[in-house]
């Protein structure tokens, strides 16, 4: 049986992303606490789900699998990473202001010609990217028609100017 293409419709997004975590108290404690999302559901103290603007949920916590399992293996199978996409640059800015008062570590920081990007790990070990889009009208165009994505060193500094703006 042969399968005719397909291409996923265009207004297709990722409604959520749902983590097996070893403490709910303590992702919680990270999502809600340090990055700002609001519990919109619990069930007891196994699952809670967050989210950001009172939408049903981005992400669901869950400990049926995982209570008190170790940390998620850097180098083993499974998620790469949960990429939270901010509004504005001044956005992105402010959660790293944040982050860095809280003395949170990063894992890195990167300009990829279409986005800027915070990346980091959540206390499970499963690592988040924090990061905005530049406009669409900013992103450099190569001959062939593709977009020109890069991963350059992200000045800090200058994403924190934005505060003062």
């Amino acid at each position: 049986m042969e399968i005719e293409d397909y291409k996923v419709p265009a207004l297709t997004r990722i409604g959520h992303v749902h983590l097996k975590v070893a403490d709910l108290e303590r992702a919680l404690d990270f999502y809600c606490g340090l990055l700002g999302f609001e519990v919109m559901a619990r069930y007891g103290t196994q699952a809670a789900f967050i989210s950001a603007g009172g939408y049903h949920h981005h992400i669901g916590l869950n400990t049926w699998y995982s209570q008190g399992a170790p940390a998620a293996s850097q180098h083993g199978v499974g998620l790469f990473h949960t990429a939270i996409l901010y509004p504005t640059r001044k956005d992105l800015a402010t959660i790293l202001n944040r982050l860095l008062k809280a003395e949170y570590p990063l894992s890195g920081a990167s300009d990829h010609g279409v986005s800027e990007a915070l990346y980091l790990n959540d206390p499970d070990n499963n690592g988040v990217e924090l990061y905005w889009d530049r406009p669409k009208e900013l992103w450099n165009m190569l001959p062939d028609g593709t977009v020109e994505m890069y991963t350059k060193s992200l000045n800090l500094t200058g994403l924190l100017s934005e505060l003062r703006s």
